[in-house]
């Protein structure tokens, strides 16, 4: 049995025993008034300008690789200095939760947000995903999102029982995390890889494919990735629940396409191009969109 397919099982089988229909975490899932939301697209570019909605919008220091909250409520984001800060959507309230030491690059911080689990004894999860790069050696990290110049622990990393159990403890780059159960997708640089992190009832992961930067679906049933094909990158798109069917969303591209990005309601994807921005069905069943000439990291706000 797959990482993939004991999740969802983990999930149905609590799934009365969680309070609310949305499973609040304490930064949140969406209300229900926004959970369905197409969302807010925001794209970041280490400036001080973060365009959200069309608008620039000035954090007051230089904003590199921005992620939302699951509320919207706050950005997390690596700061001129490298460090770690979380702030609120104007920019106001910024706090650094972790001061980089200045010898390492940190990188595309993510949420892990869940609920208390009272059945099983599981406890609420707050946290902040990262990659640090230190000594040319990359390696995922993970501290609390209330932490105040906090100290970031090496995130742990155990694969499925059996002769795969042992998987790549350095070279991971690129976390994602997304839905109510802290599964989380990330990369390896040295492997070529996409692998996957079930964190719920116990902490095991596995590898899934050939690819780079993905990221999970907000019902986590699916994840979007980069694979060079013919020349350029292409975005791709893996279906959990159906064989773990991939497909090319990008199947004629004349350009390269990275760093797709999920809507809240999991319909769209916004991708990166060397011109801009562009926009195109998560479904496979549409051609790109251009929506705006910026070119940067896109990020949607619930």
């Amino acid at each position: 049995m797959t990482t993939r397919t004991r999740t969802m099982a983990a999930a149905i089988a609590v799934a009365a025993a969680v309070t609310g229909s949305a499973l609040l975490g304490a930064s949140g899932a969406a209300s229900a008034a926004t959970s369905a939301s197409h969302g807010t697209l925001t794209i970041s570019n280490g400036t001080k300008d973060v365009l959200i909605g069309g608008h620039k919008v000035n954090f007051g220091v230089p904003v590199r690789d921005l992620a939302w909250s699951p509320n919207g409520a706050k950005a997390a984001f690596i700061d001129g200095s490298g460090n770690l800060d979380i702030a609120n959507p104007d920019g106001s309230g910024r706090v650094v939760v972790a001061k980089n030491p200045g010898s390492q690059n940190w990188s595309h911080p993510t949420w892990q947000v869940t609920a208390k689990d009272t059945q099983n004894n599981i406890p609420a999860k707050d946290n902040l995903i990262f990659a640090a790069r230190a000594n040319g050696v990359s390696r995922l990290k993970v501290i609390s999102a209330k932490a105040v110049h906090g100290t970031p622990k090496t995130l742990s990393l155990y694969g499925e029982p059996g002769p795969d159990s042992t998987l790549p403890q350095t070279g991971n780059v690129w976390p994602n995390a997304a839905g109510h159960y802290g599964t989380s997708v990330y990369a390896n640089d040295h492997t070529g890889d996409v692998y996957i992190r079930d964190d719920y009832l116990r902490q095991q992961g596995s590898k899934l494919t050939k690819g780079s930067q993905p990221a999970l679906s907000p019902n986590e049933e699916e994840i979007v990735f980069v694979r060079s094909v013919a020349g350029h990158d292409h975005v791709l798109v893996e279906d959990f629940m159906h064989g773990n069917h991939i497909k090319d969303l990008t199947p004629h591209a004349t350009t390269d396409y990275t760093e797709p990005a999920w809507s809240p309601d999991g319909r769209t994807l916004t991708v990166r191009t060397p011109s801009g921005t562009v926009t195109l069905p998560a479904d496979g069943t549409g051609h790109p969109t251009k929506v705006t000439s910026a070119v940067g990291l896109a990020a949607y706000r619930p």
